[in-house]
């Protein structure tokens, strides 16, 4: 099969924008949809099975072109846009396409699965995240947290992570809490930095506004208008889950989030993520979405490692 067609109108700036550095965005193209991209000026010709994906994925790039830089995590994040939306339709209203603002710009959910943990984050008091690395679990909820305290719909963010090695020890870390336990929740920290900026967030943090603490230290708090996102929550234990979750009061959001494939605690011991899915099934006020490796929105090898690790069935 084969497309030909012209991008318009004919701007060199964008053009070379689109094309990228050597072409390197042409050929992440080729690789992605099998195809061959041939290109004079203008003027496109595009070979293979999957040529008309290729022609409408290109001609979204140069639309975008005229006001972002096209990078190749933005070719990859289109190809994995339209991927997604080919497997799960969305209605064209906003309500079927959720978006989040926040301070730097609008953020979109990519793909049915993100659409949906979007949705239930807004309606639900209690929500789940469950998947592999790089599905958007965390990004996604603290963007929410930041829209919601943004639109005084809380008073403060709460990001709460159990401080489980992954694997290595550590030793002794020197510091007071807040720099013993940032290592531990520094995803969270680079999410809120690039969506409020380093000055502002430095500003919540001193006046208490947003909330960095152990999960160790959060029994016996009661967590009245707060938006609390516990990460990495496979590394709790079932004692530990039950705790957390009933810190939740009113006018508060909690959203948990994790990967049940890839527990850092000691053998044998039973995740509390993994038990609290259980036993909070059909609970009212509950939701739950699970991610799988179609909607891993990170580097390509990503994708292709969890699935690798999903063929095999390996989990701890």
């Amino acid at each position: 099969m084969q497309r030909e067609f012209e991008l318009e109108p004919v701007d060199n700036a964008r053009l070379a924008n689109l094309c990228g550095p050597l072409d390197e965005n042409l050929r992440l193209v080729e690789t992605r949809l099998n195809v061959e991209v041939h290109r004079r000026g203008e003027s496109f010709r595009v070979v293979g099975e999957r040529a008309p994906e290729a022609e409408d994925t290109l001609r979204e790039l140069f639309r975008l072109s005229k006001d972002e830089d096209v990078t190749p995590h933005r070719v990859h994040l289109t190809l994995h846009e339209r991927t997604s939306d080919a497997e799960h339709p969305a209605g064209a209203d906003d309500e079927d396409n959720p978006s989040i603002r926040v301070q730097r710009g609008a953020i979109r959910a990519r793909g049915g699965n993100q659409r949906e943990y979007l949705k239930q984050i807004k309606v639900s008091d209690l929500t789940f995240g469950v998947g592999p690395a790089g599905t958007g679990k965390t990004y996604l909820a603290v963007a929410s947290a930041v829209e919601a305290l943004q639109h005084e719909r809380v008073r403060r963010i709460v990001l709460v992570r159990p401080a489980v090695e992954a694997g290595e020890r550590l030793g002794f870390l020197p510091g007071d809490l807040s720099q013993k336990v940032d290592p531990y929740l520094r995803p969270m920290y680079d999410a809120l930095y690039e969506m409020l900026g380093f000055d502002r967030v430095a500003r919540f943090i001193e006046r208490n506004v947003i909330e960095v603490a152990p999960l160790a230290f959060m029994r016996g708090r009661s967590l009245n208008d707060s938006f609390i996102i516990l990460d990495e929550a496979q590394n709790t234990t079932p004692e530990q889950m039950k705790m957390f979750l009933t810190r939740i009061g009113f006018g508060s959001r909690a959203v948990v989030t994790g990967d049940v494939t890839q527990t850092d605690l000691p053998h044998g011991k039973l995740s509390g993520l993994r038990h609290g899915l259980g036993v909070l099934k059909g609970v009212t006020g509950v939701s739950f979405t699970f991610f799988d490796a179609r909607d891993v929105v990170r580097h390509p090898l990503v994708q292709r490692i969890v699935q690798a690790y999903e063929a095999r069935g390996d989990s701890q």
